[in-house]
């Protein structure tokens, strides 16, 4: 059976920079940082106090009143970004086409907001003064129900949970649904809020946070020699995807196809990247394949780019191994310098910078860049956008359990 083509039409954002597409887009073209000193609890007895919260989110923008203590806030950030997403595309979802219409929603850990708050009213006041939302506030896959729920989508709902890859393999299973006939439209992406006390010393007792407490907004420092660790975001990225003859029937705005999908595994360590980076290169190989396309077609790589020391040494390594002489004339730049690390969010997030690079015209930079890692030696646009006619984009992802999800879009083509 022939493969379908399949475009993206709507873009959904919810960051530390702002709220929507377009004021996050422009900030990540001025720079900007948003992170700073968490604020939503008493972080003084942690050794990191920064974060990339949202600001300024109203869940009643995007959820009726009686149904807000109903979620968790990863769950009201997914409705928030699906919102945006399928009114960008100007989708409706007519009753006899419902079942064409799913759904792919992913958080790479979900309610622990919740979990902390229930556990200490457990502890203090027992069962009874639970909620009974409990469990649907936590669940992982609530996200993606809540959104069918909205846009009564009746078709494939599921959701993805591989940590720091969540998003990406949100949107690259969605693309293989509608290219195999199982969905005309899909709904995909990621979400993520768990900026709270057990979080943030979870990964600081690994000591993969950074510390750089009193400079927030240069803490996350991808590819730099002083970089000590990333620094945790919350958010959500959430994109309308089509089949090219469904967006076309409808007349729809396309702002790119998904050409290429690419998911392996390390197969080495529960957190590291495995010390060649065969995986995160042979995923990458394998986006190229599923395209059909040459390395050197590729003109942007958004990339991982974590701000962790070995992290950031293995994805360069890995860049190089499948592009080889290319590698040195492609742009790279990691958005997580002024988004922070949105974990499940991340690949949802990092996939419409890359459309809109294409879209655009224009590559964000990698900020605070200072002194340059010896062994991170390519182009990572260093603080300022760089204009280009960007064809073709890689956006890569790799998480805890050496899971890896690569996604390459690029501009539409006829024929």
């Amino acid at each position: 059976m022939e493969k379908r083509r399949v475009v993206i039409t709507g873009l959904g954002l919810v960051t530390p920079l702002a709220m929507g597409v377009e004021p996050s887009w422009q900030a990540l073209l001025e720079g900007k940082s948003g992170i700073g000193t968490i604020t939503t609890f008493d972080s003084s007895d942690l050794p990191v106090h920064l974060a990339g919260e949202v600001k300024g989110f109203d869940p009643l923008l995007y959820i009726e009143s009686k149904e807000v203590k109903k979620m968790d806030k990863f769950i009201q950030f997914a409705l928030a970004a699906s919102t945006m997403a399928v009114e960008d595309s100007g989708l409706k979802v007519p009753p006899d086409d419902a079942e064409r219409v799913g759904v792919i929603i992913g958080s790479g850990i979900g309610g622990l907001p919740a979990i902390e708050h229930y556990h200490k009213t457990y502890l203090e006041r027992g069962y009874r003064r639970i909620t009974p939302f409990f469990i649907p506030m936590l669940i992982i896959n609530l996200a993606s129900g809540w959104v069918s729920i909205k846009f009564g989508a009746k078709g494939p709902n599921t959701a993805v949970s591989t940590a720091c890859a969540t998003g990406s393999h949100a949107i690259g299973d969605a693309f293989r649904l509608i290219q195999r006939g199982d969905a005309d439209v899909m709904i995909a992406g990621g979400t993520e809020s768990v900026i709270t006390p057990m979080a943030i010393g979870g990964f600081a007792v690994m000591k993969a946070l950074s510390t750089r407490n009193n400079e927030p907004e240069r803490a996350s420092r991808p590819f730099d020699t002083d970089r000590d660790g990333f620094v945790m975001g919350e958010g959500a990225g959430v994109v309308t995807l089509e089949s090219l003859v469904h967006a076309r029937a409808r007349n729809a705005r396309i702002y790119a196809e998904v050409i290429g999908y690419g998911m392996t595994s390390d197969a080495y360590h529960i957190t590291a990247p495995s010390v060649g980076g065969e995986g995160a290169a042979s995923c990458m190989a394998a986006a190229l394949k599923d395209a059909d396309i040459a390395p050197d077609r590729v003109d942007y790589i958004n990339a991982h780019g974590t701000s962790t020391k070995y992290g950031d040494e293995i994805e360069t390594k890995a860049i190089k191994k499948v592009f080889g002489d290319h590698a040195y004339k492609l742009s790279v730049s990691s958005t997580k310098s002024m988004t922070g690390h949105l974990l499940g969010a991340a690949g949802g997030v990092e996939s419409i910078i890359s459309v809109l690079a294409i879209n655009r015209g224009v590559i964000p930079p990698t900020t605070n860049l200072d002194n340059p890692d010896p062994e991170c030696d390519l182009d990572y646009v260093p603080f300022k956008p760089k204009t280009a006619n960007v064809d073709c984009a890689l956006s890569n992802s790799f998480g805890f359990g050496g899971t890896n999800a690569c996604l390459l879009f690029r501009k539409l083509r006829e024929p």
